[in-house]
């Protein structure tokens, strides 16, 4: 792995980076350090694996905010999107005119503009799509630089900085900072985009499906004519906003449409650039390019034929389980492809892809109980996490135990689509919602009447809010061994997959 100074011959700064213990703003630290920066930091309650990573890249930081923390005072100041308004550390900066900016915007300057930039965006899958594209480019050669929204499982770390011309990046459509509400991903110059699929989320900062969907269409309307875009066929919102692209379109579908299709955009469409003077989109194909074929999903792996325009591409073994990894290979395949990169690289790539940290990572297993930490938050996300885990394990027992974290999971509209999404399981847990005062009884969804929901359709369900009572419940009379327990939270969930282990290891 060869390193560069990313900053490219500029000189050195000192960053300062209010919220550092952010996954995105942790990873932009160690980017910024490897590119010769000095880099300090502030924030409130850092926890692993980003205190761990600051700590040993040595990175100093300070716990709490304070105008104490711009001692000696920094060159720029980086704002974090958490950090608001009030925030005694802000307010200084403010009084004293430094210069700030938000993180996304650091990104674009000092690590993509120059670079060709592999953006992964999508309500579902970014990170594991992200890490997978960055771990089979590097599978192939390409030796790619990246900045991922959790830990890669190949690399052991969120970021790189090399002296390749190509940087992967996770294309996040939150918010990019309190003074740019802007979704992050227009920063990101994409050359190559990923857009998995589409459907409304972050209700907290989005007032609704068409203002959801617009950040998608301008986040597509920005890929140059000679980039391309890959789009997962298989959403709806997707197809329809494919159209607004003037690069080619790679569509992959697992399940739906048939492969082929004559009409499909060329690699070369793009060259009626300079060719005339009136400008033309390359025309749309109806159907995806890039589909599955004789998908089996083993204890282990996941084997299917990769079929291109309907003819076979090749065949793909995977650890990763679950139709949504089928889809994520597939789009990998398609931008790696589009950037040149050899078929047996990206292939063994896709054999030895080790996952990400938090994307159905087994944290243990004792007493015959395998436990299981998973991101997934919004109900799609559940629905296709549990699913995989049916797959994976076939008849054993799951029980699901979630914890409704997020703004999009607290909210009422969301609530028989959570009813719906723990099908695979044959019992549910429900902790308490997070920060409760932000709702009201008729926008917070009813924890009550999804539990007899879910009990009228006979499984076992139950609402509890504390991390140590649902421990207790399920040592003491619900895990008898051989149970899968899929724990799933967008939060540290009080720490519950290591307090459920040691429970079950005293109870054995």
């Amino acid at each position: 792995m060869s390193e560069t100074s990313g900053g490219r011959g500029r000189t050195p700064l000192h960053y300062h980076l209010i919220g550092i213990g952010g996954t995105a703003m942790g990873s932009l630290a160690g980017l910024l350090r490897a590119a010769g920066h000095t880099v300090t930091g502030s924030d409130e309650n850092v926890y692993p694996p980003m205190s761990t990573q600051l700590t040993e890249l040595g990175i100093p930081y300070r716990e709490g905010y304070s105008h104490e923390n711009l001692e000696p005072r920094p060159d720029v100041v980086v704002v974090g999107n958490a950090i608001s308004r009030g925030n005694p550390e802000l307010e200084a900066v403010l009084s004293a005119k430094l210069h700030y900016t938000s993180a996304a915007a650091v990104i674009k300057e000092e690590f993509i503009r120059g670079r060709h930039s592999l953006a992964v965006a999508g309500t579902h899958g970014k990170t594991t799509t992200t890490s997978l594209l960055a771990w089979v480019l590097e599978s192939a050669g390409l030796e790619p630089s990246f900045l991922i929204g959790g830990v890669a499982e190949n690399f052991g770390t969120s970021f790189r900085l090399t002296g390749s011309k190509y940087f992967v990046i996770e294309a996040d459509e939150y918010d990019t900072a309190y003074f740019d509400k802007g979704p992050k991903m227009w920063h990101y110059l994409p050359d190559t985009a990923i857009v998995n699929n589409i459907e409304f989320d972050h209700a907290d900062i989005y007032r609704d499906e068409e203002a959801y969907r617009f950040a998608f269409a301008r986040f597509i309307n920005l890929v140059p004519m000679n980039g391309t875009l890959v789009a997962g066929w298989d959403s709806p919102i997707v197809r329809e906003l494919a159209p607004r692209s003037w690069a080619p379109v790679h569509g992959f579908s697992y399940g739906e449409g048939e492969p082929g299709d004559a009409s499909a955009p060329s690699a070369g469409a793009p060259e009626v650039l300079g060719a005339s003077s009136t400008l033309e989109r390359p025309p749309l194909g109806s159907q995806p390019r890039w589909t599955a074929a004789d998908v089996e999903f083993g204890t282990e792996r996941t084997r299917f034929r990769v079929l291109h325009d309907g003819e076979e591409w090749g065949v793909v073994e995977t650890p990763l389980a679950g139709a949504f990894n089928v889809r994520n290979s597939l789009a990998v395949i398609a931008a790696a492809v589009s950037v040149g990169a050899e078929r047996e690289g990206i292939l063994e790539g896709l054999r030895t892809f080790r996952s990400v940290r938090r994307r159905m990572e087994v944290r243990g297993e004792a007493g015959g109980v395998t436990v299981i930490d998973d991101f997934a938050h919004h109900p799609t996300a559940v629905r296709e996490t549990l699913e995989a885990a049916r797959q994976r394990y076939g008849d054993r027992r799951i029980v699901a135990v979630f914890e409704p974290r997020s703004y999009t999971a607290q909210r009422r509209e969301f609530q028989d689509a959570y009813v719906r999404a723990f099908d695979a399981a044959a019992e549910v847990v429900l902790a308490g919602l997070f920060h409760p005062e932000r709702y009201d009884a008729a926008s917070a969804m009813s924890p009550h009447e999804v539990v007899d929901a879910l009990r009228a359709q006979g499984k076992g369900a139950a609402y509890i809010p504390q991390v140590e009572e649902i421990v207790r419940y399920l040592v003491e009379g619900r895990l008898h061994g051989g149970e899968v327990v899929m724990v799933m939270s967008n939060g540290g969930f009080g720490g519950i997959h290591g307090k459920l282990l040691e429970a079950l290891e005293a109870r054995g």
